[in-house]
């Protein structure tokens, strides 16, 4: 499909008006995050992907200001929430922080939308505090619950470690290329990847890594509603392969492929994904 027919007004270089930026002091980092909108329905909190920052929603943070409490964070590591931290900070630590905005903004539920990386800690936020999330949305993003094989695993490892040898400039493009299919969102990935060091994007993946295990989480489920969605186009791991049976799963599950869309989904087709997400909010967003 050509740009042409995707939203090309979206702007990925600043933050949507109508957000107010607050910080708030973690362990090894200061962690940077931006809430605005509406009291009234449930608040939205949007996770973004590994590398990635605040900004990758703003095609999604407008439409949810003026029904909604909407909140955007740079994860630790990312964008303005520098540096990543203490070695061995894994996806729990990324759960424990999410909670602690919560808790500063707030929030006592919300719901939660989570694009790759941010779809691990979306899913580990609903095992470790259930209470706190009143539906999930995923963008291009694996189950949890699922065990890896050994092969997977061994890829998976080897991945992130190779990043800290290969150049900055070489890791940019390589990652840009991989998450979308359009220009302007391959140039604001360059622009956020750019924000990152070459050791904090492996410890961020490294971070990712143990969001996954060889056994799994045997009878993990969400128990909330959940909209599980990833781009036709995603050639990310194994998210294409894993999610028709993710959906299978469950039959709650509603699952959205969206056309014409890589990694970030969200980017690469605001309209579609857009639809599906407001009609997702209208039905449990309350």
């Amino acid at each position: 499909m050509s740009e042409t027919r995707h939203n090309a007004t979206t702007d990925w270089t600043n933050t949507p008006h109508g957000l107010e930026m607050r910080v708030l002091q973690r362990p090894g980092t200061a962690l940077h995050y931006w809430s605005g909108g509406k009291p009234g329905g449930t608040p939205v909190t949007f996770l973004h992907g590994a590398t990635m920052d605040h900004r990758m929603f703003n095609a999604q943070v407008p439409g949810v200001l003026g029904h909604r409490r909407a909140l955007v964070w740079d994860a630790r590591g990312h964008g303005r929430s520098q540096p990543f931290g203490p070695g061995g900070t894994g996806i729990e630590d990324h759960v424990e922080d999410l909670v602690a905005i919560l808790d500063d903004a707030g929030v006592e539920q919300t719901i939660i939308v989570g694009q790759s990386m941010g779809g691990y800690i979306a899913q580990h936020a609903i095992r470790l505090h259930p209470h706190r999330f009143r539906a999930l949305v995923v963008v291009g993003c694996t189950p949890i619950a699922a065990p890896l094989s050994a092969m997977d695993w061994l890829i998976l490892r080897l991945t992130y470690l190779s990043f800290g040898l290969m150049p900055r400039g070489a890791l940019r493009t390589m990652f840009a290329a991989a998450t979308s299919v359009r220009d302007d969102v391959r140039a604001y990935a360059v622009d956020a990847i750019g924000q990152v060091g070459r050791r904090a994007t492996v410890q961020i993946f490294a971070a990712v890594a143990t969001a996954l295990s060889r056994r799994g989480l045997p009878g993990f489920r969400v128990e909330v509603p959940f909209l599980l969605t990833h781009g036709e186009r995603d050639g990310t791991g194994n998210i294409r392969k894993d999610g028709p049976g993710w959906a299978a799963s469950d039959p709650r599950i509603r699952y959205v492929v969206i056309p014409d869309a890589g990694h970030n989904a969200n980017q690469d087709n605001p309209e579609v994904f857009n639809r599906e997400f407001h009609r997702f909010l209208a039905e449990f967003g309350d």
